[in-house]
């Protein structure tokens, strides 16, 4: 007690002493906040933690997962580093994998254009001006080979960022995989699969939300018993705060869309404890560092909660929020472009010290053009060196027990279920989508960042502050002026040399099978294997389930 009265007399001397000294140094701003509009007190305190230790943070590796959801973290390995790549045609793709694959990148990660992502095939009227512009394009069974030739698939896990045609990108990931003599049972990856902020923030949708539903619980019930290594879901907060989200709203339209998916999947009459550990998530990095550290850790222990208390999933495994970060693509400025080795630098750090499974570190040059091989290469090497030289993966949730830290946590996870109480007043994530609530929080929390840039009340260095008059221009990747051409001869050589008769007939039984209740995911698999396009899969699912087009 001594000793506390001991503290409190310090800490009112400090007070008086730090007011005279502000009346001659005032601080910078008049309040301080975080970028969810937190505020930031001038010093932490023990009184700032919110409830006991055992029940906020626990062990590293057991319930509520705060602290991290393996028990020595990175002493036992190095989160995958996973570096986002895909651009014009799947060879040329296939040769950026190759070369980040002997420059030590530890799993793949593909970019898909924006053709492929909306389900049309590079000849369609859709995607003149679009063929291998931000992906790269994969219309056949033969392209998904040539992307992944002499590429190990029993030994190397791939992600692929696709959502509506989902189902058919995976049924080809499969396809392939069998051709290397590897059964869907080796292979390992993640598909993000994550429709509902399509809706919400991105705009690749395809379909209205219940067949998409649909087509993502038979993705996870396939899964199950077919392919039981592969990660069903990538439940995606990073285009939601891309778009313009707060740290908190991030978080918790990420944690509603979770929700709903299990739902879906409780509905379709699956076990929870049978898909669950096959979910998996995917946040931003941006640069309000503790405030990102913050988030990754009540991410856990908001998701463990609500498994094992909403859901009563009984597998440990189950309560367990494991995610992919990427570093802010849109916190990258075009002026001054190496000072975004500075901006992914501290987001990565931000990652890795929030518990991150994988990591993707954006290339200095990307809000200009495709990375060069350059760029990519010193993307890479962030997160090695970050690895390898910092020390920051020498112990388990460092930060852990700073009272900022903790009170942040404790924040943002307030926060996030204030939101997670309004969605669910509004029937959920899909009703909440479709009643456009989400998409009007982040509008308007855009909306509000770009003034307080405009205004220079946000300062981004080299562009709106520290500019220089005479930039130098870095050099750019640039794409084959003929890519779309020899994609389009390509696709009309398979449509000539293949069986189809054989392809019309997948093609119908899929129909058929849309118009019921089967799964649709073996029948996707046969109209790949039998050389049927992209856009063939998906223009039979749009006559037969219609397309979404919006709030």
């Amino acid at each position: 007690m001594e000793q506390e009265k001991d503290f409190n007399q310090l800490y009112k001397e400090w007070q008086e002493t730090t007011k005279k000294l502000m009346d001659k140094f005032p601080e910078r701003k008049e309040a301080f906040q975080t970028t969810s509009n937190i505020d930031i007190e001038r010093l932490y305190l023990p009184e700032h933690l919110d409830g006991q230790y055992m029940d906020q943070l626990g062990l590293p590796g057991q319930y509520p997962f705060t602290r991290g959801i393996q028990p020595t973290m990175y002493r036992a390995r190095h989160w995958t580093m996973r570096q986002y790549a895909g651009f014009g045609s799947a060879q040329e793709t296939n040769n950026r994998f190759r070369y980040l694959l002997d420059q030590g990148q530890t799993g793949l990660s593909v970019a898909f254009d924006l053709p492929t992502q909306i389900g049309y095939d590079s000849d369609h009227a859709m995607s003149k001006g679009e063929v291998g512009k931000v992906g790269v394009a994969i219309d056949s069974i033969e392209d998904m080979e040539a992307l992944l030739k002499d590429i190990p698939l029993d030994k190397v896990s791939t992600s692929m960022t696709i959502n509506a045609p989902a189902a058919v990108l995976l049924a080809m990931y499969i396809v392939v995989a069998e051709k290397q003599g590897v059964s869907p049972e080796k292979i390992s990856g993640t598909i993000q699969n994550d429709i509902l902020k399509e809706y919400i923030a991105r705009g690749t949708y395809i379909f209205p939300p219940k067949p998409s539903m649909r087509l993502i619980t038979d993705i996870f019930a396939y899964c199950t018993e077919e392919v039981p290594r592969w990660n069903t879901i990538s439940i995606s907060g990073y285009h939601i705060r891309e778009a313009g989200a707060t740290a908190a709203q991030e978080l918790a339209f990420t944690i509603a869309n979770g929700k709903a998916y299990v739902e879906a999947a409780l509905e379709a009459g699956l076990d929870i404890d049978q898909f669950a550990p096959r979910l998996a998530f995917f946040f931003n990095a941006h640069n309000e560092f503790f405030e990102e550290v913050a988030k990754f850790r009540a991410a856990r222990r908001i998701w463990a909660k609500i498994m094992k208390e909403k859901y009563k999933a009984k597998k440990p495994k189950s309560w367990q929020l494991r995610f992919h970060t990427q570093t802010g693509g849109s916190t990258l400025t075009a002026q001054q472009p190496d000072n975004n080795i500075v901006r992914v630098t501290v987001q990565a750090l931000s990652a890795v010290l929030g518990g991150t499974q994988s990591l993707h570190t954006n290339s200095r040059d990307e809000a200009l053009a495709l990375p060069t091989e350059d760029s990519a290469r010193i993307a890479l090497r962030t997160q090695q060196i970050l690895a390898n030289e910092s020390g920051v993966a020498d112990t388990v949730d460092p930060l852990a027990g700073s009272y900022y830290v903790e009170s942040l946590t404790d924040e943002l996870e307030k926060e996030a279920n204030v939101y997670l109480d309004k969605i669910e007043e509004l029937g959920g994530a899909v009703s909440a989508v479709e009643q456009g609530y989400m998409q009007r929080e982040i509008h308007h929390t855009s909306y509000e960042t770009q003034k307080a840039i405009e205004k220079g009340e946000q300062i981004v260095v080299g562009m709106n502050a520290y500019q220089l008059d005479d930039e130098p221009r870095p050099e750019l990747h640039r794409l084959d002026p003929e890519l779309a051409a020899n994609q389009v001869k390509q696709l009309r050589s398979i449509r000539e040399t293949r069986d189809n008769q054989r392809a019309s007939a997948q093609l119908e039984a899929l129909r058929h099978a849309a118009r019921g209740t089967d799964n649709l995911m073996p029948l996707i698999v046969e109209c790949v294997r039998s050389y049927c396009t992209i856009g063939e899969i998906c223009g039979v699912l749009r006559e037969e389930f219609g397309e979404y087009t919006g709030v």
